[in-house]
């Protein structure tokens, strides 16, 4: 999986981005995801206001902000097509690979560790898995949803070693 990451608040270690970085490829391996690519930036909770309020019309600071890809271009082609013109299944695919972005407040996430008492790499870990799991279509607006999606989450991060502490 390819991730751009970008830290516009300087402080995020280097420990947290190789985090991130892990956590995220081992939850593409989880759903299946690996060919994928995606983006993470580091914000402050002022940026997350902004961009809560700009995507999600909602006045206060948050802590991921996750914003899934959905091509608004609707291609039919036929297998005959892409026999045809291995160019264009290649083309098709790098169109399909990217899945969207997160937006990870580094302040949210330094509060809500010291509110629930964990580490705050365990909060980071917690708010990538989350903001990757809605951008690859899970959501938690009913209880089956809620179900699911929450004990992936949960699978995701206590196989890759992150659990509440």
């Amino acid at each position: 999986m390819y991730i751009e990451m970008v830290d516009e608040t300087g402080q995020v270690s280097e420990e947290i981005l190789k985090q991130t970085q892990e956590i995220l490829e081992f939850a593409a391996q989880k759903t299946g995801k690996e060919n994928k690519e995606m983006a993470v930036t580091f914000v402050s909770n002022e940026r997350s206001h902004e961009l809560n309020l700009e995507y999600r019309d909602t006045d206060r600071p948050t802590d991921v902000i996750s914003l899934e890809y959905k091509p608004e271009l609707d291609i039919a082609v036929d297998e005959e097509d892409l026999l045809d013109h291995p160019e264009l299944a290649e083309m098709l695919e790098d169109f399909d690979a990217y899945i969207g972005e997160l937006f990870i407040s580094v302040d949210k996430a330094r509060e809500q560790a010291e509110e629930y008492g964990h580490s705050f790499e365990r909060e980071m870990g917690f708010l990538a898995v989350h903001g990757f799991l809605h951008i690859n279509g899970y959501d938690h607006y009913t209880p089956e949803e809620e179900a699911e999606m929450f004990g992936l989450q949960e699978e995701i991060l206590t196989a890759y070693g992150l659990t509440r502490k």
